[in-house]
């Protein structure tokens, strides 16, 4: 079993930045492709982004390419969403996710994620 833990959300006005951490604990990390999901009220939860278990391949939605990075540290367990330029758009829960396969470009978006997180609060404001 994997535990995945959020942090570094908040309230940010339109334009700022925020990272995201996400810790991961349990049985091994190795492998593993990471990534963060969304959900905003009264919306779908979507894919924000992955990225594979070496960090050399990632992949985003359309409308956060070019404004979030998401990196990961083996080290550390733990994988970071970096947004800047948030939007009021971008306002919603941010889930952490890890899936027991390793994954590359646009199978990130297609895997069926095995492990989520509790999932931090990220409100922009106008």
């Amino acid at each position: 079993q994997v535990q995945l833990v959020e942090s570094g959300g908040g309230l940010v006005q339109a334009g700022g930045s925020l990272r995201l951490s996400c810790a991961a604990s349990g049985r091994t990390f190795g492998g593993y492709a990471m990534g963060w999901f969304r959900q905003a009220p009264g919306k779908e939860r979507e894919f924000v982004a992955g990225i594979s278990w070496s960090g050399g391949s990632t992949y985003y939605v359309d409308s956060v390419k070019g404004r979030f990075t998401i990196s990961r540290d083996n080290a550390k367990n733990t994988v970071y969403l970096q947004m800047n330029s948030l939007k009021l758009e971008d306002t919603a829960v941010y889930y952490c996710v890890a899936d027991r396969q390793n994954w590359v470009g646009a199978n990130l978006k297609r895997a069926k994620y095995d492990y989520w997180g509790q999932g931090t609060q990220v409100t922009v404001s106008s």
